[in-house]
């Protein structure tokens, strides 16, 4: 029986099999720059993703998974991560305390989407918000550590997409503007019905038949008061000092109504036409959208998934989840015992280890141990405890030593910790 359509197992040995190790890589410079750990529902009140996300993206009117509860409530699996966790930072009034508020977190997302190479309807995100101050050396800073989340990977030819669009200041006349020009283009209907909902949301409209028709369409970095002028400055000269590489990105729209001011996006040219590997920026007013206090916030969330294939179409390897480093092989009923206790002992001094269950002679567990990924095994007979030793091979030398039981674990500990 196969797994629901879009989605996929986490096992070793599978695709995704190393996601965790992978998650774990994408949020180490977070770590690194004070980014607690923060963890949401997976599924909220439809009404916080319908206010959070936008009624005019295609995630809120074509892409949730929307059910009822007994009590005939609406819920929706999370569609993305900004919006659940702002939610329970407001709850527990993080924003009353030191600011910024900087958090970070991973999981899986949902999105009734059609499935293709690194798009599912269940997938992996992590990502980032700074709350609580609208600084560009802040914004600097977040866009950096995307950057630095995929160069720690190894990662070369990811490009930083970087713009601006604006505020309530200097929006609104821009989409005057924009307005204008999308009615004097030849849209579908339900292109039109976007447009008057949000017309930035046009421009991010992929199909060439519409992209063809947008030569020529007003900018938004054109339409810029002084204020968001001033800032995006601020954030690249940030950039600069931080010597993160990024491009000028005037059309660039990402697929969430509430960004604003800072908005970037993280690209691989090595996936094709679904090359975004991540992407974030500015929602100063977002709070405000989902009943809370005016609260400045900036983030981002990237793809476990197209991080995957990103390291796959650079020749990259994909990060290994950390196995054992020792393999206790006993030969005998009274050594088993003794092993028993050994590797309970092991693993408390913080070596991780395993044994050779299942009373394998000596070839099946050598095998056994070989295929663990063990630097070290630990071979003990019944004669070799009656010796009160045991016999340390290094699995990557091939080279062996008679080591006395009471000293084996502070060897170890030695060569590995």
């Amino acid at each position: 029986m196969a797994g629901p359509k879009g989605t996929y197992d986490v096992l070793p040995g599978t695709e995704f099999g190393a996601a965790l190790a992978v998650r774990e890589t994408l949020l180490a410079p977070a770590l690194l720059a004070g980014y607690a750990y923060a963890e949401s529902p997976v599924f909220e009140a439809t009404e916080l993703f319908a206010r959070g996300v936008g009624e005019s993206t295609d995630v809120v009117t074509k892409e949730m998974f929307t059910f009822s509860d007994r009590a005939d409530r609406s819920l929706t699996l999370r569609p993305e991560g900004t919006v659940g966790v702002l939610r329970a930072a407001l709850d527990a009034n993080l924003h009353k305390g030191q600011l910024p508020v900087k958090l970070r977190y991973a999981g899986p997302m949902f999105r009734a989407e059609r499935p293709q190479a690194g798009r599912y309807r269940q997938f992996q995100q992590v990502g980032v918000e700074a709350l609580g101050l609208d600084d560009p050396a802040l914004d600097a800073e977040v866009v950096a550590l995307a950057w630095q989340a995929f160069a720690g990977l190894g990662l070369r030819q990811v490009r930083l997409l970087l713009t601006s669009l604006g505020d309530p200041a200097c929006r609104p006349a821009y989409r005057d503007q924009l307005t204008a020009f999308l009615d004097g283009l030849d849209l579908d209907d339900d292109t039109r019905r976007r447009a008057r909902l949000n017309p930035l949301r046009v421009l991010d409209d992929k199909r060439p038949e519409v992209q063809a028709q947008l030569a020529g369409a007003p900018l938004m970095v054109d339409a810029l008061c002084d204020a968001c002028r001033d800032h995006l400055a601020a954030v690249q000269a940030g950039l600069n000092a931080l010597g993160v590489p990024y491009e000028a990105a005037p059309t660039l729209v990402r697929g969430l109504d509430y960004y604003m001011r800072t908005t970037f996006e993280l690209v691989h040219d090595g996936l094709g036409a679904q090359s975004a590997v991540g992407g974030g920026g500015r929602y100063d007013g977002l709070s405000q959208a989902i009943g809370g206090p005016p609260l400045a916030g900036i983030g981002w969330a990237l793809g476990v998934e197209r991080t995957v294939l990103a390291l796959r179409a650079e020749g990259l390897d994909v990060p290994a989840e950390q196995g054992v480093s020792v393999f206790v092989v006993p030969l005998g009923a009274a050594a088993k015992a003794h092993a028993i206790g050994l590797v309970g002992r092991l693993r408390t001094s913080g070596i991780a280890c395993d044994l050779a269950y299942g009373d394998r002679g000596m070839k099946g567990a050598m095998k056994a141990a070989d295929r663990s990924g063990a630097s070290y095994a630990v071979v003990l007979g019944d004669r070799d405890l009656e010796a009160g030793e045991a016999q340390l091979k290094d699995l990557r030398e091939h080279a062996q030593v008679a080591v006395p039981l009471d000293e084996l674990v502070e060897t170890l500990k030695e060569r590995l910790l």
